[in-house]
């Protein structure tokens, strides 16, 4: 084996590691204002893939495709909150594990009666061919994986640090309480964040399916994977999810050639397990000492 090809390795698993950063980050968007995580973040993924594929084969143009498909994981964001969270959150309970696992298994279900069992491929007007750089193949598609995944966590960043409703969100997750005595309303605010949760699940669908294809179990592996990554970051670090996620792509692509193929889930597995072990407020998480 030749050290030639580790380069090449560490740069195509990368890639990947942003998708999981982009769906860890949605879990961090819900858990700061409601301390609260969908944990079918990956069926969000998958639905809206499979609707913006359905839009593409009615014809739409690709780059009309997109905003139809983001609006629709806002929706279903929405949903998720106000069906399986909201009542949940307001009798300040647990149940909301539950109910978005259920709602998980929903759209699981109802994706395989609309859409089939099988894998789709999902097409794009951008080309595959590989491009040479530093000796390192990397294909436009690998390259727009990036662009989007860097584009949407700086614009919602953007949001959140320029404009009222995104300091109203920062408000919540520093403290609830007292944003509500200032006049908030973190009803709204949860809202927001699981909308803005649904559109991130989305643009992780558009951008990875044409990589992997279609298909309702594209989203089982994805996100136990992208909750490793949330939890070995830490919960509230968006600066630390991109670098696990790209730490943890790499190692899976690493793993995957020189252990085998059949270990590539284990390196997500064991890094969740130390750092819960070891630093369950996450690597750039922060503890949180309480006064008593």
């Amino acid at each position: 084996m030749t050290t030639s090809i580790v380069p090449q390795l560490i740069v195509s698993g990368a890639m990947m590691g942003l998708i999981y950063a982009l769906v860890a980050y949605g879990f961090q968007l819900t858990y700061a204002t409601s301390r609260s995580i969908n944990f079918g973040q990956g069926e969000l993924v998958m639905v809206s893939a499979f609707f913006s594929l359905t839009l593409t084969k009615l014809g739409l143009p690709y780059w009309l495709m997109i905003p139809g498909g983001l609006l629709f994981g806002v929706v279903l964001g929405l949903f998720v909150e106000r069906a399986a969270v909201r009542l949940a959150l307001e009798q300040k309970s647990e149940g909301w594990v539950l109910l978005t696992i259920i709602m998980g298994l929903f759209f699981f279900s109802a994706a395989e009666n609309i859409w089939g069992r099988d894998d789709q491929p999902f097409p794009t007007p951008i080309t595959s061919d590989a491009l040479h750089v530093l000796g390192i193949s990397i294909t436009p598609l690998e390259i727009s994986v990036a662009v989007g995944v860097f584009t949407i966590m700086g614009l919602i960043e953007l949001f959140k640090r320029t404009t009222l409703l995104g300091k109203a969100f920062e408000a919540v997750s520093v403290d609830r309480d007292a944003a509500e005595l200032m006049g908030i309303s973190t009803t709204h605010t949860v809202m927001l964040s699981y909308g803005l949760s649904g559109l991130s699940a989305a643009v992780a669908g558009i951008l990875v399916s044409p990589i992997t294809t279609v298909g309702p179990t594209m989203a089982s592996v994805l996100v136990l994977k992208a909750f490793s990554v949330a939890v070995v970051a830490g919960l509230d670090s968006g600066f630390g999810v991109v670098l696990v996620g790209l730490f943890l792509g790499s190692l899976e692509s690493l793993t995957s050639y020189y252990v085998g193929s059949g270990w590539r889930e284990a390196p997500g597995l064991v890094l969740l397990i130390l750092a819960l072990a070891v630093r369950p407020t996450g690597v750039f998480g922060k503890a949180v000492i309480r006064k008593v």
